[in-house]
């Protein structure tokens, strides 16, 4: 716990200056904001940590690690001389209210807001004030959109759900056209949508539809109820149709513990991190990140924290990481005009993105927010990761 307790003294400090990489005297820096939910106020009274040293709250660590991300692209940022100004913002602070932020200084003349959102009400005050500022908010995580509209200054990395379950539909159709495909989900409206929008994809489909079994289980669904729909004698594919992370880690081990039965396990996006699902079991689930850590970037960013604090990082770090890095360079690159090259994959460190307009209807002008439409499939076999797409 005392290796936590340097990494959070650490964080309130950097917080007080602002990190900034270093500056020209002839290039005037760019002005970059980073939120992420740290909780610090939470955990500190002041500079003094008043949670007790045996304490570490786990809702703190997805932004902490987030930071830890951020922070280590700014040294990468530094060691070229990139000529940029970042300040850190703690977005469970008061500090980073809507009406805090709107009268702030220091965001007065921005470049670029870069987020790792996990309310869906923090979403639409920050994305005004990207369109007051006319600045590109990337949103590098959930919630999606959070009521956002008519605001073609507001990014989404993670891609909308529909987005999501078009892709998932193209993998299931191209990789198991003529095997059954059982749908289990969970009873309420987002289960309704999900099973709507795959028979809707399965009735537009110009090929052979799929065959699509729908099977609605409650919260405290049992094995017998999952095993009485699987076949011993041949590879059974299932889909979770649940966006609730309790069901689908359930569903996974419920799965997990028939081993007679050959099982292959289609996952939603909101399993991207998790690391308690995938045991014993071949489970695949789509997201925007391509985060293998198989690949050299990856393993020397991993080397580094793990001489820094001990510990593996998170997805969360590989995302700040990313966020920050990538769109940086692409600020830099492009200055005044980087909402129109998103999808430019120079810089590229992990994944591709392929950033377009989301609109209201198929006439209309008016772009209500942009989206990443580029999505991989993540195999997940024996806690090991590969991308198969």
């Amino acid at each position: 716990m005392q290796l936590l307790r340097v990494i959070l003294f650490a964080m309130v400090a950097a917080c007080a200056v602002k990190p900034a990489t270093a500056q020209t005297d002839t290039v005037k820096p760019l002005k970059i904001a980073v939120f992420a939910p740290v909780y610090l106020d939470s955990a500190f009274a002041g500079d003094v940590y008043k949670l007790g040293k045996n304490t570490f709250p786990k809702i703190m660590l997805p932004g902490l690690d987030f930071y830890n991300g951020i922070m280590m692209a700014v040294d990468s940022l530094n060691t070229e001389n990139a000529p940029v100004e970042v300040l850190f913002y703690d977005s469970k602070s008061p500090q980073a209210a809507a009406t805090t932020l709107d009268n702030d200084p220091e965001l007065q003349q921005l470049s670029l807001i870069i987020a790792a959102f996990n309310s869906r009400n923090e979403v639409k005050p920050l994305a005004d004030l990207a369109m007051a500022r006319q600045v590109p908010l990337i949103s590098a995580t959930y919630p999606n959109e959070g009521g956002v509209s008519n605001n073609p200054w507001f990014v989404m990395l993670n891609p909308r759900l529909n987005t999501h379950i078009e892709a998932i539909y193209r993998y299931l159709h191209r990789t198991y056209p003529t095997d059954q495909v059982i749908l289990f989900r969970k009873k309420g409206n987002t289960g309704d949508l999900i099973q709507y929008m795959l028979n809707d994809l399965n009735r537009k489909t110009a090929g052979l539809p799929l065959k699509l079994k729908t099977v609605e289980l409650s919260d405290t669904f049992s094995v017998s109820q999952v095993m009485r729909q699987l076949d011993s004698t041949r590879q059974n594919i299932v889909v979770c149709g649940a966006l609730d992370e309790v069901f689908g880690v359930n569903l996974a081990r419920v799965l997990g513990t028939l081993r007679s039965y050959r099982v292959s396990l289609v996952g939603m996006p909101t399993w991207d991190g998790l690391k308690d699902i995938g045991r014993n079991i071949d489970l695949v689930y789509s997201t925007p990140y391509n985060l293998t850590r198989t690949d050299k970037l990856s393993q020397r960013l991993s080397a580094k924290y793990q001489a820094l604090y001990a510990a593996r990082p998170s997805d969360m770090f590989f995302k700040g990481y990313e966020s920050m890095y990538h769109f940086t360079k692409l600020l830099l690159k492009y200055r005044g005009d980087l909402i129109n090259n998103l999808s430019d994959k120079d810089y590229k460190q992990f994944a591709d993105f392929d950033i377009q307009p989301v609109r209201s209807g198929k006439d209309s002008l008016q772009t209500d927010y942009l989206e990443n439409r580029k999505l991989y499939f993540i195999r997940k076999v024996d806690g090991k990761l590969k991308s198969v797409s």
